[in-house]
């Protein structure tokens, strides 16, 4: 944003303090009644013509946009890629607590990175991997959607899981309604 004298037009559309339109001015008068009103004269839109202009306390005006633009960072969620490795001959128990790991990660909005790595002669034998990573999808598709199938690449066979939406709960409600009357 140009301010002041950074302002390169001739002639500027011009904003004052309360949002009211002075008109189309020429320079050296809008950055007169800014200076009069004791306040500086900011560019808003350079892409238009003439350029808009208001006259505002540009330091008030930074503070306020900054603050603006943390609470947004604030409310945004980082998406992370949470992984969970497991072997073709895990136990039942072991994949069991790795599958509650990855629905909880699910559940905070997180991707989940199902990882089986094979080792010695388990390599020999893919279909025992696929076998557990289509276990994993199918227990876990209440919550989560297949967004890479799974890949072997060397002695590593990988699948990627993206939450999926959650469904709005006044579906429910409505259906108990209308059955009630």
């Amino acid at each position: 944003m140009r301010v002041n004298h950074e302002i390169r037009a001739m002639q500027v559309r011009v904003i004052n303090h309360d949002g009211e339109q002075l008109g189309v001015l020429s320079f050296s008068e809008a950055l007169a009644r800014a200076k009069e009103a004791g306040l500086d004269l900011v560019e808003v839109v350079a892409s238009s013509t003439p350029p808009v202009c208001k006259i505002i306390d540009y330091g008030k005006f930074r503070y306020d946009q900054t603050k603006r633009e943390k609470e947004n960072k604030k409310s945004q969620h980082q998406v992370k890629v949470k992984e969970v490795k497991i072997s073709p001959n895990i136990s039942e128990h072991d994949l069991e607590v790795k599958k509650r790991h990855a629905r909880e990660f699910l559940e905070k909005g997180n991707k989940v990175k199902v990882s089986c790595q094979f080792r010695g002669r388990e390599v020999m034998h893919p279909e025992n991997g696929v076998k557990l990573m289509n276990r994993m999808v199918s227990e876990l598709e209440d919550v989560s959607m297949v967004e890479a199938s799974p890949k072997l690449l060397g002695r590593m066979m990988s699948l990627v899981l993206a939450p999926v939406a959650k469904k709005k709960k006044a579906a429910p409600q409505a259906a108990a309604t209308s059955a009630a009357g």
